[in-house]
């Protein structure tokens, strides 16, 4: 499956992960330039974004992951990880995201195209992130043109801006400010910042590419 939008350089372009759902630190740093790599050469990191997003419920933050299948054990590369559907996985996820948004301004604008993305069984997860990927681009009217890597370019290589490992659930991302926008629960819960792209497009809907471009 060829995943490059573009036939476009790759050589010293910025790098970035690919991620379910990310969080919007990741688009605003994505908008800042003309065109990306994303990693798929990496060896599968566990623990991050790439399988899981984080959503506000009712209570609090809620983290949702995807089971992945490693088809080369702990040296599987994330172009090859698979996607474990054993459990339905997807269907809990997409029930958790209603019952988080189905009240938000904008859910009823965007849950048909994501319901059919989510209920789709994919056999890798790239193939995932990137249907959900190119969604999330266009809806933020972000014109960045992404190529998919070649091979795989070590870390600390100085030839390139690298991102593959500045988004971490475990960590906030500091390099950005994110005003506070209203949220489904504000009524009684604090905000919170920098959550999946999720919860500014259904609380934002089109302003959500304004905030997005000004952050």
């Amino acid at each position: 499956m060829n995943f490059t939008y573009k036939h476009i350089a790759l050589n010293a372009l910025p790098l970035f992960p690919s991620l379910y759902c990310p969080p919007i630190a990741y688009f605003a740093e994505i908008a800042k330039y003309d065109a990306i790599v994303v990693e798929q050469f990496e060896t599968f990191p566990k623990q991050t974004y790439r399988n899981r997003t984080v959503i506000l419920s009712a209570n609090a933050k809620l983290p949702l992951i995807v089971p992945v299948v490693h088809t080369n054990g702990n040296h599987t590369m994330t172009k090859d990880i698979g996607i474990s559907y054993a459990e339905p996985w997807n269907i809990k996820h997409w029930r958790a995201i209603e019952s988080a948004y189905n009240s938000s301004p904008y859910f009823l604008y965007y849950k048909d195209y994501l319901n059919k993305i989510l209920h789709a069984e994919h056999a890798r997860l790239i193939e995932l992130n990137d249907l959900l990927l190119k969604f999330f681009l266009q809806r933020l009217n972000i014109n960045t043109q992404i190529s998919y890597s070649k091979d795989f370019t070590p870390y600390q290589s100085m030839d390139v801006t690298d991102y593959r490992d500045s988004f971490s659930p475990k960590s906030p991302y500091t390099a950005l400010s994110f005003p506070s926008y209203s949220q489904v629960f504000d009524s009684k819960l604090p905000f919170y910042p920098n959550l999946s792209i999720l919860d500014l497009l259904f609380n934002l809907g089109p302003d959500a590419a304004s905030y997005i471009h000004t952050i």
